[in-house]
């Protein structure tokens, strides 16, 4: 397990041996703070633990000003091109700056932001993509993972010669093996905690297979602090996938972890539909704060996948014959169940 240093956005460590953190980012104007703020709330609700404003222009600085006294998730402010837009994000309070040095003008732009968050302790999250890198390291090495990393040396370098240390670094590409990559690389070479992500990772489908794969990878090679998805898609889809992702990883237990089989001729139940109403029945339950006493769940369409194959899981049920089911417990039937009985036996039967 790669060993960083810690940093702190408000009450959320990263790195340092902090677990790891699910971002994601409002596309509501920064400018109406209350709709952020409520698809804010929203998006902690899906298991959001920071997340990131644009801020583009100067007429957002009120709102953003809001968003970040009333905010229940810590603030990142998102800055392109505009020194002085960054260094007025962190007058405005924000827990951190995001900032891509390579689309900055120049290199004074770069050491004006860190002078100012290093006298306030603000974290830089300092940005790295095929669109900001190093003019000279791309003139180089071209548009590779060794340019990425080679580009985010040299800016984490100039961040701290000017007292800046509270950084986090991200290597994105659209691409899943050019992330990969940079981001070893880089872990390899420096203690700084890493954001990672797939940028531009498309919509919904193929942006979930590439960022489980380019994420995950890393993920369990020990490499990554703080993830997100990113989809083309609302906001609020993101955490539960990061989240997912994570589990997978083995970094979060799932509370509790849905299991079911992937259907054939067997199938006389709908599972499908079965699957989502428990995934959302438990949803519900936890957004209410109901405990869920249970680990695993098990939804099969036959007796072959279940209880058999699934008598691992805490209860389950699977299919039989002309819509019926058997709910069972670590492999043991209960009872019978008719259709119509079906979804509300199991509810019942994981709080």
């Amino acid at each position: 397990m790669r060993r960083t240093r810690q940093i702190h956005l408000k009450n959320i460590p990263v790195g340092g041996g902090a677990p790891v953190a699910v971002q994601s980012m409002t596309n509501t104007d920064t400018a109406d703070a209350d709709a952020t703020l409520e698809q804010i709330r929203r998006l902690k609700q899906a298991g959001c633990q920071i997340v990131r404003c644009a801020f583009p222009a100067r007429n957002a600085a009120d709102g953003l000003r809001k968003v970040c006294a009333e905010s229940p998730l810590p603030v990142v402010a998102d800055i392109h091109f505009d020194a002085e837009l960054a260094i007025h994000a962190i007058r405005l309070g924000v827990a951190g700056i995001r900032v891509n040095p390579g689309n900055l003008r120049g290199e004074d732009a770069a050491r004006s932001i860190a002078r100012a968050a290093a006298k306030t302790n603000c974290v830089v999250r300092i940005g790295v993509n095929m669109g900001s890198l190093d003019k000279e390291a791309e003139k180089r090495l071209g548009r590779t993972a060794a340019a990425m990393v080679q580009s985010a040396m040299g800016y984490v370098h100039l961040f701290e010669e000017e007292g800046c240390g509270n950084l986090k670094v991200s290597l994105k590409a659209s691409d899943v093996r050019t992330t990969v990559q940079a981001n070893r690389e880089f872990a390899r070479l420096s203690d700084i905690p890493l954001h990672l992500g797939i940028t531009e990772a498309g919509p919904v489908s193929s942006g979930i297979v590439k960022s489980a794969v380019g994420i995950g990878s890393l993920l369990l090679e020990g490499i990554g602090e703080t993830i997100r998805v990113s989809l083309t898609a609302p906001p609020e889809m993101e955490p539960p996938v990061a989240i997912r992702i994570l589990e997978a990883a083995g970094l979060r237990e799932a509370q509790p972890e849905i299991i079911s089989c992937p259907t054939c001729a067997r199938t006389r139940i709908p599972l499908m539909q079965l699957v989502q109403q428990v995934e959302l029945a438990v949803l519900e339950l936890k957004q209410k704060g109901i405990p869920i006493v249970v680990k695993k769940i098990a939804v099969m369409g036959c007796e072959v996948n279940g209880p058999g194959e699934a008598s691992d899981a805490d209860v389950g049920i699977a299919g039989g014959p002309r819509g019926t089911a058997i709910l069972f417990r670590h492999g043991r039937k209960i009872r019978s169940l008719p259709a119509e009985e079906i979804l509300a036996s199991l509810i019942e039967e994981i709080t």
